[in-house]
């Protein structure tokens, strides 16, 4: 992720959010054209320490970290209802000593896609069998740093400003099929002048071109939309990948995207703001509804719950905001902050009715809302050497009766870890599953 200026947690290098601490050791290094990495044959190790928790309040010792003193906390110290969760690591995947910048799950094919450094590869959910390794012959497209899925294609997108489209073959491989913009795309746009936008100094280039690094993608509805280090959002039609729509969104790097099931965007960028879009009636591009301002650093990770009627944002102020929809307004205003993580807040997912945030401080944190609107800290998962980059969750299928789901964390230590989470909770009598 892109950031704009130095803060006491985090120091940023000219696009990426590099973390100083004496915990961490060396900031990681960017991984562009030049790279040339070796690696040994992938590895999976199997663990079996686990913990139990009750909601105690020992998950709430950095209550006292205080960032952002403005908005109120939305924590409480204990659920309303006595809770046991319990968490084990069950395997560490490790594709390569490089590290893991995206995770994602085609939940049809069952397989989790993860990339490490420019490759993308795929493991088995049922045995975390390594299946594939693509995007390997290009080094130049740099690291990945985001995977999508869409109508049975798979997309990336890269450090070098495109996206890459994939196909699975019958072989279970995966062919690249097409980059964006395509070919075609440009040959509609190159002969007219009024096509070319101003990048830089002396420098122009087609409108549909990105020009940095595409830090995230979102699907929704058949539609594709990318966010940039430079400062824009485009829209693709996925039937046959033309870019629609180029919006200058931000005054620095977009480094995040969600969208809701209305359609409406959300970007958080570097500027420390949040925007929100969307399309008037009757009108073919977005225009910009609302901004959010709270976050006093790069805002690096967003979320929605299942409705769109929340929305999480994760900064480097080390603070998880929760915004919520007014009656009497069209989009969000912040209700409060969950605080508990040490360090800037690289990643967020929201499953079921919890929150998962992963953070520099090497943490993975559970949230639970509550009835009243607060949040409890469930459990704290640790184990990672380095800072959470990325986290997916998919029902976990051998244990759905023990209400369990199954969590994947990719680090810059270049390692995913497999977390069993099963939480139950019980009042006056036998504990019962809350899934």
């Amino acid at each position: 992720m892109r950031v704009r200026s130095l803060l006491t947690v985090c120091t940023f290098t000219t696009h990426d959010c590099m973390i100083a601490s004496t915990e961490i050791g060396q900031s990681h290094p960017k991984f562009l054209a030049s790279d040339i990495c070796s690696y040994p044959e992938m590895s999976v190790s199997l663990s079996i320490s686990g913990e139990t928790s009750y909601g105690s309040s020992s998950l709430h010792s950095n209550l006292s970290l205080q960032t952002l003193p403005s908005v109120p906390s939305l924590q409480k110290l204990s659920p309303e209802t006595l809770i046991s969760v319990s968490h084990v690591c069950v395997a560490t995947l490790k594709p390569r000593p490089v590290h893991i910048s995206c995770l994602a799950v085609a939940v049809a094919a069952d397989s989790l896609y993860a990339a490490s450094g420019n490759q993308i590869h795929v493991f088995d959910l049922k045995n975390y069998a390594h299946l594939d390794t693509f995007n390997t012959d290009d080094s130049s497209s740099g690291s990945v740093k985001s995977v999508a899925f869409c109508e049975g294609k798979i997309l990336s997108s890269h450090q070098n400003g495109k996206i890459r489209v994939w196909q699975m073959t019958i072989s279970k491989r995966h062919q690249l099929v097409a980059t964006l913009p395509t070919v075609n795309d440009r040959l509609r746009h190159f002969m007219l002048p009024k096509n070319y936008v101003s990048v830089r100094r002396h420098k122009k280039q087609l409108w549909i071109d990105h020009a940095d690094a595409v830090s995230s993608l979102s699907v929704s509805d058949g539609f594709i939309c990318s966010v940039s280090w430079d400062k824009c959002f485009k829209i693709w039609r996925s039937s046959d990948l033309r870019c629609l729509e180029s919006v200058k969104a931000h005054q620095d790097a977009v480094n995040a995207v969600a969208i809701s099931g209305t359609g409406t965007i959300y970007t958080g960028s570097a500027d420390c703001l949040i925007k929100v879009w969307a399309k008037p009636s009757g009108e073919k591009r977005h225009a910009l509804v609302a901004t959010l301002e709270k976050h006093k650093s790069a805002v690096n990770a967003l979320a929605l719950n299942s409705d769109g009627s929340i929305l999480f944002s994760g900064a480097c102020d080390r603070s998880i905001l929760v915004w919520e929809r007014e009656d009497s307004a069209n989009h969000m205003v912040v209700t409060g902050a969950l605080r508990g993580h040490s360090k800037a807040i690289l990643c967020l997912i929201s499953f079921s009715d919890l929150l998962l945030s992963g953070s520099a401080d090497r943490t993975i944190r559970i949230w639970q809302r509550g009835s009243d609107g607060r949040y409890c800290c469930l459990s704290i998962l640790k184990g990672h050497k380095k800072p959470v980059k990325a986290l997916v969750a998919v029902p976990d299928g051998e244990w759905k009766t023990a209400g369990a789901i199954r969590v994947f964390s990719g680090s810059l230590d270049g390692e995913i870890k497999v977390w069993q989470v099963s939480t139950s909770s019980h009042i006056n009598g036998p504990l019962t599953q809350i899934f």
